[in-house]
């Protein structure tokens, strides 16, 4: 280990909490059609006027950058600059956003009547506002919201109208367009649409990219994007992008802007809209196109109650002073500022480093509701718990995760009963109480129901209910690593406990958000918050438990053995069943198949398993450990296995060691 210092950050549970403001609360006291016609007069970027949509296309067409690639666009295709240009703008046309603030308002009227019916509260942090309020009059400002659900944006640009804030422009998926009335009242609104993949095109890179990049520089209005890329079907946060976050970053590397801030947003549900269809999803079924006819047909949704929202802005993070010592930024005056530059590696490296943070800061304000406890208990026992248990168990839970430094909303002066009594009321399409047990609802069952048939349907309710555990996990994480180490390592040494709980650490980094580089940090903490908590005892050269923290341990390691137990059994059907001239597409429901065959066989008890998330973040892990490379053949790319490898892998997360020069190799 580098380091043995203790992990001694201030008590996580002592950190002082942003006062919240109810936003609904005074739209249901007050008329939708006063507040949709509100005078809205924003503070802008240095007091700027703000320049129109049109203005704002004319800047980057006629930008250095834009012309330089038009040029060179032009020299390799041997089309003439003229007709390159021509292509921009039909590019910039069709990505480019059209705000208008009529529809701004009629979107405030009609989202605000959709929220009152959806959501019982819409919290806000008021000191948040008020931060963001000063970042935008000061700096160019990016927004980064976490993203699980489609509400998300949508919420995102009616709390800002409602605090008389500046719009957010908003990077939005190409899927949006096939939206006819949808995709244009987004776009009005201030979304501007992006291509999936165009990695290869220099030309659209280029005009996306400077577009980004004027609305910066301009200050034109703060822009929005998703750290993750995509909604999280899974609740967990997902492996940061870093396309969009090196453009934001670039005009300060290159001197054009003084600094921009960063500004994570946590946003969080009692209940998701998209639960169901995230499971099916995970499980194989197809997602569903976006469409106007679909959203129609959804709106039966408005019936139902999504319990209360939360939405913390989070403390500006300045660029600047993160590059401060980080990054040379004379390397980026050697060739003129509208020439692209790739970044080097030690400024890609601080980028990628800043991702995990921002995801990181997402994640520790994250709001926990009671059910995110009820559903992480009854994950761990889905044939169903006993009432006076569960009750018991959930008040043990709930001390336990505000010393690990929960986010938790647990109601003041509220009995357990009453608390457990109103999560049942609000997620009753999930669980139901039946003598004297709570238990999952059971899926649409049919008298023809093949085994398989009912695998999936029991899954379905079991992914959905994961989903919730999964929004307290970042809590328990790396405790839950250091009780699963302690539990799989050769002896009770902390050098010994360490390379297994490093072991973990590694195999699972694309299951969760762990910095790189910071394994020595993450076991400090672990041992920091089981010290704390009374579960684990640091002896001179032992991490030991404690008489009474086995039922901590044991708590703790049940929270990570359905991903291990995922993680095995991937490396069992890859050293098992898998063939030579197995594809990359045949994997997901390649692996998905044997494990249905061992679930319907009681060889396996977690249905997580069946999720295509766990399997495609296994593969990458193996991947990554060199257990599995890829190799293409003409079209196809194939799967080469190193089963010698992946046989020692799933021994190892099993609890049986090898050698201590095994490990090392791996890590």
């Amino acid at each position: 280990m580098a380091s043995k210092a203790m992990y001694s950050p201030s008590d996580p549970a002592l950190k002082k909490r942003d006062d919240f403001e109810d936003i609904l609360e005074e739209r249901r006291n007050s008329s939708d059609l006063r507040y949709a016609l509100k005078c809205y007069t924003p503070v802008m970027y240095k007091g700027l006027t703000p320049c129109k949509a049109s203005m704002l296309k004319t800047l980057v067409l006629q930008s250095d950058a834009l012309q330089y690639t038009i040029n060179q666009v032009a020299v390799e295709s041997g089309e003439t600059a003229a007709v390159v240009q021509e292509e921009a703008v039909l590019i910039l046309e069709e990505m480019a956003h059209r705000l208008q603030l009529r529809t701004v308002r009629f979107l405030a009227f009609a989202l605000t009547k959709a929220f009152k019916m959806l959501y019982r509260s819409v919290f806000v942090n008021e000191e948040g506002i008020q931060r963001l309020q000063q970042a935008i009059q000061e700096y160019p400002v990016v927004l980064l919201p976490s993203h699980r659900s489609y509400m998300d944006f949508l919420m995102m640009s009616n709390i800002l109208y409602t605090y008389d804030l500046s719009l957010p422009v908003i990077a939005a998926g190409m899927d949006f367009m096939g939206m006819k009335v949808i995709g244009e009242l987004l776009r009005k609104s201030g979304a501007f649409f992006i291509r999936r993949s165009f990695g290869g095109d220099k030309l659209y890179w280029a005009v996306f990219s400077e577009y980004v990049k004027t609305m910066l520089r301009s200050g034109y209005a703060p822009v929005e994007f998703f750290l993750e890329g995509t909604r999280s079907r899974t609740c967990k946060s997902l492996t940061p992008k870093l396309g969009l976050l090196n453009i934001v970053m670039e005009p300060f590397f290159k001197g054009e802007v003084f600094d921009v801030h960063l500004v994570p947003v946590s946003i969080s549900y009692e209940r998701i809209l998209e639960e169901s269809l995230y499971a099916r999803e995970l499980l194989g079924v197809p997602k569903p196109k976006e469409s106007t006819s679909g959203l129609l047909k959804a709106r039966r949704i408005l019936s139902e109650d999504y319990g209360s929202m939360y939405v913390y802005f989070g403390h500006p993070v300045s660029v600047r002073s993160l590059a401060q010592g980080r990054v040379n930024r004379a390397q980026y005056s050697l060739l003129p500022r509208h020439v692209p530059q790739r970044p080097d590696e030690e400024t890609q490296a601080f980028v990628n480093e800043v991702a995990f943070r921002l995801v990181r800061l997402q994640e520790e304000n994250m709001f926990l509701k009671p059910w995110a406890l009820m559903a992480t208990l009854l994950v761990q026992n889905p044939e169903g718990l006993d009432l006076p248990w569960l009750m018991e168990r959930l008040d043990w839970l709930r001390a336990l995760a505000v010393s690990f430094g929960a986010f938790l909303d647990w109601p003041a002066h509220v009995s357990v009963s009453e608390v457990l009594n109103s999560s049942v009321a609000i997620h009753s399409n999930l669980v139901c109480v039946s003598g004297g047990r709570l238990v999952l609802v059971p899926g649409d069952r049919e008298a023809t129901e093949t085994p398989e048939q009912a695998v999936f349907n029991r899954a379905v309710s079991l992914l959905a209910c994961a989903s919730y555990r999964n929004q307290i996990l970042h809590v328990l994480l790396r405790p839950a690593l250091l009780a699963t180490a302690m539990l799989t390592a050769a002896s009770s040494r902390r050098e010994d406990v360490y390379s297994s709980f490093s072991f973990l650490r590694n195999v699972f980094s694309n299951e969760f958000i762990l910095c790189p580089g910071e394994s020595v940090q993450d076991f400090e903490e672990a041992c920091y918050l089981l010290v704390k908590c009374g579960a684990v005892q640091m002896l001179q050269q032992d991490v030991v438990v404690t008489e009474h923290g086995h039922v901590t341990v044991d708590f703790l390691f049940a929270v990570l053995k359905p991903f291990i137990q995922g993680y095995q059994t991937v490396c069992r059907y890859l050293y098992e069943e898998a063939s030579e001239s197995l594809s990359e597409k045949q994997f997901v429901p390649a692996v998905r198949n044997f494990a249905v065959k061992l679930i319907l066989a009681g060889r396996l008890k977690h249905y997580e398993v069946l999720s295509s998330d766990l399997q495609k973040n296994a593969l990458a892990a193996l991947l990554r450990l060199k257990a599995v490379r890829k190799v293409k053949t003409g079209e196809q790319v194939n799967l080469k296995v190193n089963k010698t490898t992946v046989s020692s892998i799933e021994d190892t997360l099993g609890g049986k060691i090898p050698s201590r020069k095994a490990v090392l190799a791996r890590l």
